[in-house]
């Protein structure tokens, strides 16, 4: 009776069903960012740790009690640092807006022809190949791995940095705005196991650097020829230079997001 009775002099007005609203869109919003990536296995780790913190107070297990409350101090610590790519890539993703989309589409527009004949010629001899476009993220940790450079986006530029036995063919290009910035750089394998076992170390390079950043990353496959696309841990392969183009500037074709992913486990 008590409980109806504290129950009957709750008022839940407006604010509250906006208060309501906010919070649970940014949970939604949280849960989607970490989606596939291997927070989530963090957080079910967290959730395990609570789960046996409240049984060891119930039980009265000093001890343990007392160790877990010392993990859950120095946790929120722990946790900006291990949580710091994906932290990254979710301020990112919430700092892009319209008017940025639109600057960004404008100013690749200019330099995708040129990305895109470079693919399509390493693609038809089956050139090995992987290049990342910088968005949001910055990319200049992962050029000190490589070689800095500062030219102008062009095909025959691409096509020859990743001609075989060149001194650069083996690591990523990277690219800012309509400038390759860097060269046979070193890119993180993905943590996350992937199903597909035929994809190589180019296309697990590809699905890393889209764990921790919001880069775009084509990749040649040297073995097929294939054209895939890595972006926020997924990878869709068998792309046209149409569809290629079309991501490049901003605009993803329906087919394109029709298209399967590679799946990769959290």
């Amino acid at each position: 009776m008590d409980f109806l009775e504290h129950l009957r002099f709750l008022h839940f007005g407006w604010r509250d069903a906006i208060e309501v609203a906010i919070v649970a869109f940014v949970f939604y919003r949280l849960l989607l960012l970490i989606h596939g990536t291997r927070a989530v296995q963090m957080l079910l780790g967290i959730v395990v740790l609570v789960v046996v913190y409240a049984g060891a107070w119930a039980l009265k297990l000093t001890m343990l009690t007392y160790l877990l409350e010392l993990v859950f101090k120095y946790g929120a610590i722990a946790a900006l640092v291990v949580f710091q790519p994906e932290l990254r890539a979710a301020l990112a993703h919430l700092g892009q807006s319209p008017v940025t989309r639109v600057f960004r589409r404008l100013e690749l527009g200019e330099v995708a022809d040129e990305i895109v004949d470079a693919i399509e010629r390493l693609s038809r001899s089956s050139t090995g190949a992987i290049i990342a476009v910088e968005r949001d993220v910055p990319l200049a940790d992962y050029i000190e791995t490589g070689s800095e450079m500062e030219a102008k986006v062009s095909g025959d530029l691409l096509a020859t940095i990743f001609t075989p036995y060149s001194p650069l063919h083996d690591g990523a290009v990277v690219i800012r705005g309509d400038t390759i910035i860097g060269a046979g750089a070193i890119l993180p394998l993905t943590q996350s196991p992937v199903e597909d076992r035929s994809l190589g170390t180019r296309h697990r390079a590809a699905l890393g650097l889209t764990d921790e950043t919001d880069a775009l990353v084509i990749v040649v496959s040297e073995e097929t020829g294939t054209v895939s696309l890595a972006h926020l841990g997924r990878l869709i392969r068998g792309l046209t230079p149409g569809q290629l183009r079309d991501v490049l500037t901003g605009r993803m074709p329906r087919a394109t997001a029709e298209m399967p992913a590679v799946a990769v486990s959290a």
